[in-house]
């Protein structure tokens, strides 16, 4: 059964509106990301990127990149990489991430691109290993960006994905539940000036496939050895996969 298609504002298609939505929260965007997260999702992107490490990548995509925090913490802690580069629907996003990777000396190694994650600009087998964190559930097409990664990806690359799930157990289920549905979305509609983006977010990850469902859907696709590692009592999950 296909999972209902979530957008943000309801009047276009939904690559347009997570285009519209990020634009326009995307002043706000890394301070309620980390003031919601508590930080937490730091640690789940080091520990990504310690599986990543393993594979000894030189060129690295990171797909819906946003202002490019995985981007970063990718260069910071895997100095041995060459090149990462970061697309995004979004220019707003893209634009903030600019401004942080020149602030940070990074902006040799990494560099943006606005781009869809559906069609990507690049050829076959043109990275080591494919990141994303938190984008893939906005694709309006989930499986279509899933075989972009694989096309762009070499023989034996990885993917990482990191993206939120829906807790199972006891408490942890209740009050994830009660803190995405009513406290972020009433805090962050406030602060960010948008009043569905935070109100998507829970919607968005409700629809998402996740757990062995989205396993199936990169095994189906043409990936191997696929993991799925939960992460902070099932808050979120990391797919990581080979080509």
């Amino acid at each position: 059964m296909s999972n209902p298609v979530v957008k943000p504002y309801n009047q276009s298609s939904k690559k347009e509106e997570v285009e519209q939505m990020f634009d326009n929260i995307a002043h706000k965007y890394d301070f309620l990301n980390h003031f919601f997260s508590l930080g937490i999702d730091i640690l789940w992107r080091k520990r990504a990127i310690r599986l990543i490490k393993k594979t000894q990548p030189k060129t690295i995509l990171d797909v819906a990149t946003g202002t490019g925090d995985f981007a970063i913490l990718t260069a910071q802690q895997y100095r041995e990489v060459d090149t990462i580069t970061g697309i995004d629907i979004s220019e707003g996003m893209l634009e903030v991430g600019r401004k942080k990777i020149k602030e940070k000396s990074l902006d040799q190694k990494i560099s943006f691109k606005k781009a869809d994650s559906e069609s990507l600009p690049y050829a076959d087998a043109a990275f080591d290993a494919v990141t994303v964190a938190f984008g893939v559930r906005n694709f309006e097409n989930l499986e279509k960006g899933i075989e972009e990664m694989h096309r762009v990806l070499v023989k034996d690359g990885v993917i990482a994905i990191i993206e939120f799930s829906k807790p199972k157990k006891f408490p942890i289920k209740q009050l994830f539940g009660f803190y995405f549905k009513f406290i972020m979305p009433t805090i962050g509609n406030w602060l960010s000036k948008d009043s569905r983006a935070y109100t998507y977010l829970p919607e968005s990850v409700a629809a998402f496939p996740e757990g062995q469902a989205f396993a199936s859907i990169l095994f189906n696709i043409g990936f191997s050895k696929v993991q799925v590692i939960p992460l902070s009592g099932g808050i979120a999950s990391i797919y990581f996969a080979t080509k």
